[in-house]
């Protein structure tokens, strides 16, 4: 049975795999890290595929199946990877217990910042597990950085707050409270992070990363082109400030939380 599909944010694909190598390199960094050789494997969140597909490559003979909220996401999933099973479905939805053995990899790459109360979906995704069976997520952690403190300031300000103002993302935990709550529940656990020193190319290269994932909900919310425009220019100008080009690019840096819990 699918889970439950509810309203998703707009996403692109095309516009997200723009910077698919930054974006692939801690999924690859987390996957490393997953103790055993699993079977049967579910990858929450999992986009437009790129990663997902490569899961049967380090694993020959695993089950593997991609879920994700957004149609456009899973259509270009199922389009450029047909050897691997996509399905629409939420994350809050999912049960891994509810059709057959249950996965010993339970695996969310960048998607679990975007669910409120994602830790309280542990202690059912743990009990669903094998023995020996992993959960494995990775997370940003920047939310405290320009990128998101000057989106935060343009969308509360006079100009937007009517239409922007309750568009904020529910965020993630610190990695020592996901090491407290998962050892709670019986796991082992090895928790870090990681910031990503991005070197960016192009003209706007933050906002081009931006405008892949967390402006999604405010160009949802702006569909008159003109407005949008408006809102972009300032959000730009505002970046530009905070992260100056220099002869090798602009750089990024992205701080990200990696989990990976093993039921004991």
């Amino acid at each position: 049975m699918t889970p439950p599909v509810t309203p998703a944010v707009t996403w692109d694909p095309a516009q997200y795999l723009r910077h698919a190598d930054h974006r692939s390199r801690p999924f690859h960094e987390l996957v490393d890290r997953v103790p055993g050789v699993p079977t049967r494997i579910v990858d929450l969140g999992c986009g437009p595929g790129n990663t997902t597909a490569t899961l049967t490559d380090r694993w020959p003979g695993a089950s593997v199946t991609g879920i994700d909220n957004s149609a456009p996401m899973i259509d270009k999933a199922r389009r450029d990877h047909p050897g691997t099973a996509f399905g629409l479905g939420d994350i809050t939805g999912y049960d891994p217990a509810a059709d057959g053995p249950a996965p010993d990899l339970i695996l969310s790459n960048a998607a679990l910042q975007w669910v409120p109360g994602h830790a309280d979906l542990f202690p059912r995704w743990i009990e669903a597990l094998p023995v020996g069976g992993s959960l494995a997520f990775q997370v940003p952690g920047n939310f405290g950085e320009p990128t998101h403190t000057l989106l935060t300031a343009l969308r509360t300000g006079p100009r937007w707050a009517a239409r922007l103002a309750d568009l904020s993302r529910p965020g993630v935990l610190h990695p020592a409270d996901y090491l407290a709550r998962l050892s709670a529940l019986g796991c082992t656990v090895d928790a870090w992070e990681t910031t990503y020193y991005q070197v960016l190319q192009g003209e706007d290269p933050v906002l081009d990363w931006m405008l892949g994932t967390g402006l999604r909900p405010s160009l949802d919310a702006l569909p008159d082109p003109a407005e949008r425009a408006e809102f972009l220019a300032e959000y730009s100008a505002a970046l530009a400030e905070a992260y100056p080009a220099t002869p090798h690019g602009t750089v990024l840096p992205y701080r990200r939380v990696f989990v990976v819990a093993t039921k004991g």
